[in-house]
């Protein structure tokens, strides 16, 4: 496995409000969107991998750390390097585009080893390098995972890139890979504490140990494009701020923070049930808000990258 696989997704329009009928089509088509072609990141951020970044932003010796540079991440391959279309703004309001990184938040980059294990039982961080370097890294607020895709040459996906690819484009797709139902073998999906024993519920959680496996562990829940961990293991967190949906969307985003001051994060987590899994319902057990700084042990991220 190379941690640092990103893979190709061919742009295209397709419906981020859906559900899948019984039949396995889509139904209540809503909310379209068009993405233009970007690479997103095949696996989940490790532990491995954040542990660079890490020290780089807290070197143990000199104090004086790497920042982002201000409007560093931004989509530069979209509208003459302008990147996304900022839809979370009044109608009057002109046109406006991605901000990219804003250099009052350099404050709010913190990785501590003290934040990173913001949960005793079920964190992946640990101080000095060891046994979870290919789990995938929790407890990172939407600040740190912004600043790690920025240092490592990316952007984080907006929550339309997000979902494009989780839905398989125009496929419409009842789960990233598609209908089969994911079961308790943790084939498809890490979910609903059935891993490592199958057991199952938020009690084998608390008595079976750490839920969460090495990213890719559940290979045949890769996406249309081949990202594996879309559903499942940990929450993602995606660029935009928690709004309405703005229709149509072209290479568009929320950028502008409102009534709801929350990021969006995505995917569902080792500790939820099939549900939180659907990539194409809009309710708030499938599209969630949650604060930037918070940190959880559900929250974790993956890079998307210019095509």
């Amino acid at each position: 496995m190379s941690c640092c696989t990103s893979l190709e997704v061919t742009g295209g329009t397709f419906y981020r409000t859906y559900a899948s009928d019984a039949d396995g089509g889509a139904v209540g088509l809503a909310d379209p969107a068009t993405v233009s072609a970007f690479r997103l990141d095949k696996y989940l951020v490790t532990v491995g991998r954040f542990r660079q970044f890490v020290s780089a932003v807290l070197p143990p010796v000199s104090g004086t750390g790497w920042l982002p540079a201000a409007g560093s991440g931004k989509h530069t391959h979209l509208n003459g390097g302008r990147g996304l279309l900022n839809v979370g703004i009044p109608a009057d309001a002109g046109v406006v585009y991605e901000p990219g990184w804003v250099a009052t938040d350099d404050v709010n980059i913190a990785p501590t080893d003290v934040n990173l294990s913001c949960d005793a039982d079920t964190a992946t961080w640990i101080a000095s390098a060891g046994r979870n370097e290919t789990l995938p890294i929790n407890c990172v607020s939407w600040y740190d995972a912004y600043a790690f895709c920025i240092w490592d040459g990316g952007f984080l996906p907006s929550e339309a890139e997000w979902a494009y690819a989780a839905a398989g484009g125009n496929q419409q797709r009842e789960y990233p890979w598609g209908s089969t139902d994911p079961g308790s073998a943790n084939q498809y999906a890490i979910y609903d504490c059935y891993y490592p024993s199958g057991k199952g519920g938020l009690f084998s959680c608390s008595t079976q140990g750490p839920s969460i496996a090495q990213v890719g562990s559940a290979t045949l829940g890769a996406g249309l494009w081949g990202q594996l961990d879309l559903a499942g293991n940990v929450t993602e967190w995606d660029l935009d701020w928690y709004g309405v949906y703005v229709d149509p969307c072209t290479d568009c985003a929320d950028l502008t923070e409102a009534f709801f001051d929350e990021r969006i994060v995505r995917g569902g987590a080792f500790d939820v049930t099939t549900s939180y899994l659907l990539p194409g319902a809009t309710g708030p057990t499938f599209r969630n808000g949650q604060l930037p700084l918070a940190r959880s042990a559900s929250f974790g991220f993956r890079c998307a990258r210019i095509p």
